[in-house]
């Protein structure tokens, strides 16, 4: 999963949000540098991307952006997730996306000490550009892909993968719409964390 998920998936404590946001950029046992729920984050922000790696409807998803993007197609696949739950937040969330999108940059902005160098690297980037709030449109993804093409070794294909996004976005959002409950319903049962969300959404489409 991409930055928007992991921080949903954090629920209401600042601290295991901020573990989830940093968690890629934290490798081996230096978790245990941190504070004990910011590690708590980072053991969950790996536990989220091994089931989301492990899980039929994310393959699927893969499996479709294989031809474009190699290895590199869960990427991809998290961009496009992260654009779904953004562009149907209200589906997921009793916070709108720009409020949410606030208390993160307070907490990001509140812990700068915490934040390893290259997460301050791009954090003003982040937050002046309102990338959180980005991924509801789908236009906006254009660039985002290819701003990830110039700084990691992700390919420049960004056309090939809007193509595919526009070609085949029912399936895609289906897909989204059939994981992400399962991995809300993971994150709550075994982490406990508690994420607040609207009555009666937990009917799997």
């Amino acid at each position: 999963m991409n930055y928007l998920a992991h921080l949903y998936l954090s629920g209401d404590s600042e601290e295991i949000k901020l573990g989830n946001f940093i968690g890629d950029f934290v490798k081996g046992n230096r978790h245990q540098e941190f504070p004990e729920q910011v590690a708590y984050g980072i053991i969950l922000h790996r536990r989220i991307d091994s089931f989301t790696d492990q899980h039929a409807d994310v393959k699927e998803c893969i499996k479709l952006l294989r031809p474009g993007y190699g290895r590199y197609s869960g990427i991809i696949t998290d961009v496009f997730f992260d654009h779904f739950l953004a562009a149907n937040w209200s589906d997921y969330s009793v916070h709108t996306l720009r409020n949410f999108a606030k208390n993160a940059h307070g907490v990001f902005l509140s812990n700068f000490g915490l934040l390893p160098f290259r997460v301050k690297q791009f954090l003003p980037f982040l937050m002046h550009h309102k990338r959180l709030e980005s991924y509801s449109k789908r236009e906006n993804l254009l660039n985002v892909f290819e701003i990830m093409s110039r700084h990691t070794s992700l390919p420049a294909n960004s056309d090939w993968a809007m193509q595919m996004l526009n070609q085949e976005y029912d399936q895609f959002e289906a897909l989204f719409r059939s994981f992400f409950p399962e991995l809300i319903d993971y994150v709550e049962t075994e982490f406990a964390v508690e994420i607040v969300r609207p009555h009666g959404l937990w009917v799997k489409t």
